[in-house]
C-alpha cells in the first residue's frame, strides 16, 4: 500500500509513518500541510492519503476541505481522516462515498485496528469511528425513518456503519449470526435500503442515508 501523510505535529506524522513501514507498506511522501497535496498525489499515485482535518494556515478545517477535493477528483484513491474534534460539516457527504475513513486520533494506539482501517479504505471500505457515528446519529435520528428503530436496531446500524460485518456485530453484542441478520434484514428494510448480501455495501447505503437525513434534518 502506498500512502501519503498529512499532519503538522512531527511526532505524530513520523509516528504514524513508522506504523506503516513497519506493517510493510510503503509511506510515498508527508507533509505539514495541504498546500502540496495535489502535486505530491499527480507525481506518487498513492492508494491512501491520511490526513489531518485541522491543518495549517488556518487550523480549521483544511484538511477536510482537500479530503472532499481528492474524493471529488479522484473518486477511487483512499482517504483516512485524523482528529482530535469531530467535524461533521464535510464528514457528512463524505461518508457515503467508498474509501474514506474518519478516525479520533487516539484509535492510533491500537496498532492493528488503525492498520485495518486503513488497509479497508484503500481498498475501498469504510472505516468510521464510533464516536463519529455516534455524532451523526444523533443529528439524524429526528428523521422519520430513524425513529422507527428499536433500540437494538438502532445499536446494529452504529456498528455497520462503523464497518463490522454481521459476524463482528454478533460477537461485539454476544448475539448470534442470525439474530443479527434478522436486525439488519428489518432495519434496512425500515431505511427503505437495499438488502444486498454484500457488507461494504450496506455499510455505504446507511451511512449514505444518513447523510441525506441529516441534509434534509
Amino acid at each position: 500500500m502506498r500512502v501519503i501523510i498529512v499532519e503538522d505535529h512531527t511526532l505524530l506524522r513520523e509516528g504514524v509513518a513508522r506504523l506503516f513501514g513497519e506493517a510493510g507498506h510503503h509511506v510515498i511522501g508527508s507533509l505539514s500541510s495541504c498546500e502540496d497535496l495535489d502535486d505530491l498525489i499527480e507525481r506518487t499515485d498513492p492508494d491512501l492519503v491520511v490526513l489531518d482535518v485541522r491543518l495549517p494556515p488556518d487550523f480549521t478545517d483544511e484538511g477536510a476541505r482537500a479530503a472532499a477535493e481528492i474524493k471529488n477528483a479522484r473518486p477511487h484513491l483512499g482517504v483516512l481522516m485524523l482528529s482530535q474534534h469531530i467535524e461533521t460539516t464535510h464528514s457528512v457527504s463524505l461518508a457515503g462515498l467508498p474509501g474514506f475513513g474518519y478516525l479520533l486520533k487516539d484509535r492510533v494506539l491500537d496498532v492493528v485496528e488503525f492498520l485495518a482501517a486503513a488497509e479497508r479504505v484503500a481498498g475501498g471500505g469504510s472505516a468510521l469511528d464510533p464516536h463519529v457515528v455516534s455524532r451523526l446519529l444523533d443529528r439524524t435520528y429526528r428523521a422519520d425513518r430513524i425513529s422507527t428503530l428499536t433500540d437494538r436496531e438502532h445499536e446494529v446500524l452504529r456498528l455497520m456503519a462503523q464497518g463490522l460485518t454481521n459476524t463482528g456485530i454478533a460477537r461485539r453484542l454476544a448475539l448470534s449470526e442470525r439474530t443479527v441478520e434478522a436486525h439488519v434484514r428489518r432495519l434496512l428494510m425500515k431505511l427503505d435500503l437495499d438488502d444486498s448480501d454484500d457488507a461494504n455495501r450496506r455499510v455505504l447505503a446507511v451511512v449514505r442515508y444518513l447523510g441525506v437525513a441529516t441534509e434534509s434534518a
